[in-house]
């Protein structure tokens, strides 16, 4: 897959993209100019060992402490033989039961010491043609470094794979690829032959073959590293908050060691070959969540890299041409009649790195495919046939600009976690790396001169017959009739001779809003200099909170809360809304559709929701400092102006019911809903799974009137603001788009449900599927007073137990994947606890693995927590929020949060405090007082085990 990267990058390059590489003459025809290869970003530094391994090294400052490491091998399964099948992911496994100098376990229990933690830092993953170890690492500890890159040396070239590790891994490898059976693999295997006709890609898949991972003989599962894990498919890339020359260093001295094979095997390149006819792929499956249709037109020649000028102009042409018709398919979508629940079409990459296709997709309802496939085939016909407008071109130009700008703007502000794939992906498949200040400056002199006969022409090139390939997916269900292949192969005759009409441009107003409010005022001031944020109490009664950081260049991000929501409604009011309060924005504001407002917003990163909760009502949103007063316009018409339209929201409903209308087949869909019905039994307020027919049973013009009479008093609303803010104009949109806002002068409290789950020891087994796959969930919950510390040791147990849960289903009983636990206490809307254990498995282990989970709350319960097991816990608390506290997502939530729940703010500044104070015994009291044997147990079991 040969792709463009656009990464942040730290100091400016004075490259000139300068003259435009490309110009029409009097025919207008475009022309090419001479071109020139495209620049390696300055900021980082690529070097070759002598033995042929390759590596890329940055220095990046955020987040501060911390280096990303990356250890990519250039082979992964399409190398396997065939007695390999699923070996390249279980070496990549193997690599963290034992290496030369981390025993089994001790690798993982290492990094958790220093609070990195496994699944959610420490992890890899294996692809088709590479396998990619990913290891984040402090970097302010010279130790801690030097067994970083020690990890690395070792999963290169020094892992045991002893006859005993091997074994005990085949049970987790094997629950990893229980979890991939189901609806879509069983339907991937029908038409994965005919998407990769001929090709070893169809014979691959990364996860294997059951009786390989069971059965394969120890030298074939060593041979494979043997063979592939070598130096010269091997690249290291470190970017962090380091030293160059000590990054540099570090891997000289751990990668120079490592030998060239002799006589090494092939890294062969497979190829995707051609096909004249069109494949036609239709599958079904009783289990299958949603009806798919996807339309791919793989190139006739192979894919190239991006090496010049000219290519990377090319891409941008191409770029434009997918926000057109992403445009157009929006547009469908929206409509009164949305053929799909969503689509979209692109040009990039396939599954092989050497061919590349032109690819369309649709969500569709069950028993709708043809109609989605029709509207995707039209759309590519009536480019075709009458091509783009010129003021669809300079909408995407200016959207392609907006992303541009913000990305070169944060380009200090970038995490390294963001910027390391780029150089993977350089490595993998040579994908460029400019850097986006080269990127910004190229687009600005090139985008101007990319005419509309360049785009218009690019679909000629798209759409052929052969190669091509059509994919119907979906449930099969005795009401749908399955579509035929003759009847797909009919339909592409009837599209190309069909009569299409050309697109039509619709007018829109050039302002948000037409009449500018009247402006109130800001009436008081509050500052809280210890946390660092500021409070504007304005004239109709609303306050407004803001912190001002820098953490981010371009980001501002808000949300807004008012106490009531659906609780102040009655029980019948609420059953007959509670679904559709969730499409009255599809209707748009101040006599504007969503697609008028798309049009409208073109060059403009700024977005508003309003949502209505149980207890609350309020919006979330973002924008760009330039955009501001365009999130504070939207505020204002979604308080004042949203408009009623029953066709839009009819639409939403379609959608939704497309969406969801066969969802509950699928095993996991199914159990979480009998779940729920089960908990919620006597709850006369419990809306359930969002059928069609609870759909039906909505009522459009009351949810309407509801969220009229919630949206009527601006004086109860608290909105929050942080980000990069200019004080001034932030009070200036506040008193003129706020402060104006209609308000009763009233505070509302929201109502306390009299419901409550039953407390008591329940198990319930649910059958559906049939796959040999289950779930287990354990949960406690209940009312409780709220107490910030035990709210703290809860959340401690759950990271406790989790260790403790991976160690024993995982590695010792090779029972699960993965395993989690995790737990917390509610102070709104009143006051509760929950903790919960979940993890999937075979249905043979069911009772088995819950035994064991329960026998290891048991002995936290008794013993308590190790001082190692805290410490962990506690490196990993303190790591998570020395990031976290960098960013302004977690400054929004925290202020929200302690005003809803009526909590100090200020208590934030003592987590450090609060981390070091934790002890064993509150961890161990915590589970005591709240995992006692009135607990929940659900089992979600095959069919044919009933």
């Amino acid at each position: 897959m040969k792709k463009i990267v656009m990464n942040s990058i730290a100091a400016l390059l004075f490259i000139s993209a300068g003259n435009s590489i490309a110009q029409v003459d009097s025919k207008n025809e475009v022309k090419k100019l001479p071109s020139e290869n495209i620049p390696t970003d300055p900021n980082v530094k690529i070097g070759k060992l002598e033995n042929g391994l390759t590596y890329y090294i940055r220095n990046n400052g955020k987040p501060e402490d911390k280096v990303e490491l990356r250890l990519a091998i250039n082979a992964g399964s399409i190398l396997e033989n065939e007695d390999q099948q699923g070996l390249a992911h279980f070496v990549e496994h193997m690599n963290f039961n034992g290496t030369k100098n981390f025993e089994k376990n001790e690798l993982v229990d290492y990094l958790q010491s220093i609070g990195v933690k496994f699944g959610a830092d420490l992890n890899a993953y294996t692809g088709f043609d590479e396998t990619v170890y990913i290891l984040p690492i402090p970097s302010d500890n010279p130790e801690t470094l030097e067994k970083g890159f020690q990890i690395l040396e070792d999963w290169a070239h020094n892992a045991l794979m002893t006859d005993k590790d091997i074994d005990e891994e085949r049970g987790v490898v094997m629950e990893e690829y229980r979890l991939g059976l189901g609806p879509d693999k069983r339907m991937m295997t029908e038409y994965l032959p005919k998407l990769m006709y001929g090709s070893q890609y169809a014979e691959r898949l990364p996860i294997g073959k059951q009786e390989v991972i069971e059965n394969a003989d120890y030298e074939t599962v060593r041979n494979y590293y043997k063979d592939w894990y070598r130096p010269d498919l091997m690249a290291v890339v470190a970017v962090g908050d380091l030293d160059p020359e000590v990054m540099e260093q570090k891997i000289k001295d751990h990668f120079s060691k490592l030998i060239p094979v002799e006589n090494a095997r092939e890294r062969k390149v497979f190829d995707l070959p051609n096909h004249d006819e069109t494949f036609v792929a239709i599958a079904s499956d009783k289990e299958a969540p949603f009806s798919q249709v996807r339309v791919y037109y793989k190139d006739l020649e192979n894919a190239e890299d991006i090496v010049t000028t000219n290519d990377y102009r090319d891409q941008l042409v191409k770029n434009l041409f997918s926000t057109m018709i992403n445009n157009r398919l929006d547009e469908l979508r929206n409509s009164a009649n949305p053929p799909f629940t969503y689509g979209f079409s692109s040009y990039g990459g396939t599954y092989a790195r050497s061919k590349n296709a032109y690819q369309s997709f649709a969500m569709s309802g069950a028993g709708e495919q043809l109609k989605s496939l029709r509207a995707l085939l039209e759309e590519n016909e009536r480019v075709k046939r009458y091509g783009f407008n010129s003021g669809e071109l300079e909408r995407a130009k200016k959207e392609y600009l907006a992303q541009l700008d913000r990305q070169f703007k944060d380009r200090d502000k970038q995490e390294s976690g963001r910027i390391v794939g780029s150089y993977v992906s350089h490595y993998l498949s040579n994908s460029p790396i400019p850097g986006i200040e080269w990127i910004s400056q190229f687009a600005s002199a090139n985008l101007p001169g990319i005419k509309l006969e360049e785009v218009n022409k690019l679909i000629n090139d798209f759409l052929h017959e052969e190669n091509r390939v059509i994919i119907l997916t979906g449930p099969e269900k005795e009401d749908i009739t399955q579509v035929k292949e003759e009847e797909v192969l009919a339909m592409l005759k009837d599209v190309e001779n069909s009569e299409i009409e050309p697109y039509q441009e619709t007018d829109i107003r050039e302002n948000l809003i037409t009449n500018a409010p009247k402006a109130g005022t800001i009436t008081k001031v509050e500052s809280n200099d210890k946390v660092g944020f500021k409070k504007l109490l304005l004239s109709n009664g609303a306050t407004v909170v803001y912190k001002n950081t820098d953490f981010k260049n371009d980001e501002i991000l808000f949300s807004a809360y008012s106490p009531g929501g659906t609780s102040l409604y009655s029980d019948e009011d609420y059953l007959n809304t509670g679904f559709a309060n969730s499409g009255l924005a599809e209707a748009g504001i101040a006599d504007l559709s969503l697609n008028d407002m798309s049009k409208m917003m073109s060059g403009k990163l700024v977005s508003v929701s309003p949502n209505i909760g149980s207890i609350s009502e309020g919006f979330n949103g973002s924008s760009t400092p330039q955009d501001l007063e365009t999130l504070f316009q939207m505020v204002h018409l979604y308080f004042t102006d949203l408009n009623k339209d029953e066709e839009a929201y009819n639409s939403f409903v379609t959608k939704q019911k497309n969406f969801l209308g066969n969802l509950l087949s699928n095993p996991n869909f199914y159990f979480q809903n009998e779940l729920g019905k089960f908990r919620n039994e006597g709850n006369p307020r419990y809306l359930g799974f969002p059928t069609p027919e609870a759909f039906d049973s909505q009522d459009y013009d009351l949810a309407y009137e509801k969220y009229k009479e919630r949206f009527s008093n601006a004086g109860d609303f608290t909105f929050y603001f942080v980000g990069n803010i200019d004080e001034a104009k932030l009070k200036e949109f506040a008193s003129t788009y706020l402060a104006s806002l209609p308000s009763s002068g009233k505070k509302e409290e929201y109502k306390v449900s009299a419901f409550r789950e039953v407390n008591e020891y329940r198990k319930k087994v649910i059958n559906k599927g049939t796959d040999p796959k289950s779930q287990v969930t354990i949960l406690w919950n209940g009312e409780t007073d709220y107490n910030q510390e035990e709210d703290f040791a809860l959340g401690a147990l759950g990271e406790v137990l989790t260790i403790k849960l991976v160690e024993k289903l995982r590695e010792e009983e090779g029972g699960v994947y993965g395993v989690g636990a995790r737990g917390n206490m509610s102070k709104i809307p009143y006051g509760s606890y929950n903790f919960s254990i979940s993890f999937p498995c075979g249905p043979e282990n069911v009772d088995k693995l819950t035994a064991a989970a329960l026998a290891e709350v048991e002995k936290i319960k008794k013993e308590g927590p190790s001082e190692k097991d805290m410490a962990k816990i506690k490196e990993s608390l303190l790591l998570n929020r020395k990031e976290s506290i960098k960013q302004n997502r977690f400054w929004l939530n925290q202020l929200s949060a302690a005003d809803r729940e009526e909590k100090n703010i200020n208590e934030l500044l003592r987590f450090e405090e609060k981390v070091a104070a934790l002890t064993a015994k509150e961890v161990k009291d915590v589970a005591n007082t709240f995992l006692n044997e009135k607990y929940l147990l659900g089992i979600l079991m095959p069919e044919e085990m009933e």
